[in-house]
């Protein structure tokens, strides 16, 4: 089904602006810093720092996440169309087929990217990409289920994005075992600030069948699985970088996680009015934690 306005439009170029406000910027902020985490893990030599934490910034942010955002706004066209006609696409600011063809033009410029940065940057991008894909488009279109979809938005904006900056900060070096265990464990975190950020629009993801976790399990039980999914795994970071001989951080990590412990009980108590809350809060002091351990992972030898 066509945007609407786009038979109108479709011989048009989209605007510039409306390219911007397709490639969404302010969901960049989460990859980029998993990406400067990861960056500062590797302890990479100063005289090459500031050239290669530009060009990972480029990739993780305008690039890999801006295409995510535009492959899965011209997927969900049609529901925007009911939910969010203002978008670029229903509105038909992105007229035609323009977002598919954008879609794929970022996809190739961001491997393109990637290829020239190294093996492991190019096998992160392109796993990225391949989730970016198959969370949006059919026929997996894995944001259908709340915990596969989640678990795809997790990897690529922790995980694959540290990964990617501890490989390219380390040059021709694999990133460290240390590393990949707590980028995969913050990676297990974010998929319960995932789940938050489905709280606003439970009706209708309820209405497109759309199986979030708050439309599957409930409000209440989405709640606190998602506190769960975000508490253990930084539990077992602390640990870690204990049993590392990093007992400063472990304190550091410990003590952001007894804070948001504190903040989850009132999140629990009323998930829907303050799952924003929270993201503003316990959200700010996970990826402190998550700061605080790439710094410790300088240390940690492998």
């Amino acid at each position: 089904m066509s945007a609407p306005g786009a038979s109108a439009l479709s011989h048009d170029l989209p605007s510039p602006r409306a390219v911007v406000e397709l490639l969404k910027p302010i969901t960049w902020f989460p990859p980029m810093w998993a990406f400067g985490c990861g960056a500062i893990s590797a302890g990479a030599p100063a005289d090459r720092r500031w050239l290669a934490i530009g060009t990972g910034v480029l990739l993780c942010g305008p690039l890999l996440c801006g295409a995510s955002q535009v492959i899965n706004d011209w997927f969900d066209r049609d529901v925007d169309a009911i939910n969010e006609p203002y978008r670029p696409i229903p509105s038909g600011r992105i007229p035609g087929r323009w977002g598919l063809y954008l879609a794929v033009f970022w996809s190739f410029a961001s491997a393109i990217v990637a290829a020239a940065l190294g093996g492991w940057v190019l096998g992160a991008a392109l796993l990225g990409l391949a989730l970016a894909w198959a969370y949006s488009a059919p026929p997996l279109r894995l944001k259908r289920n709340g915990w596969w979809g989640n678990a795809a938005c997790a990897v690529c904006y922790e995980g694959l994005a540290w990964i990617t900056g501890a490989a390219l900060l380390a040059g021709t070096a694999a990133p460290s075992a240390a590393t990949l265990v707590i980028a995969a464990l913050y990676s297990l975190g974010a998929h319960g600030i995932m789940t938050l950020n489905d709280f606003k629009s439970i009706e209708g993801d309820r209405r497109m069948g759309i199986g979030s976790l708050p439309v599957r399990l409930g409000v209440a039980r989405a709640a606190r699985v998602a506190c769960w999914s975000m508490a253990l795994p930084q539990a077992v970071v602390v640990a870690l970088l204990a049993a590392w001989g990093r007992p400063v951080f472990a304190v550091a990590v410990g003590a952001a996680l007894l804070a948001q412990l504190g903040l989850m009980r009132r999140l629990t108590a009323s998930p829907r009015e303050r799952a924003p809350w929270y993201n503003g809060t316990g959200v700010t002091l996970y990826v402190l934690g998550m700061l605080a351990s790439a710094i410790a992972l300088r240390g940690v030898g492998t």
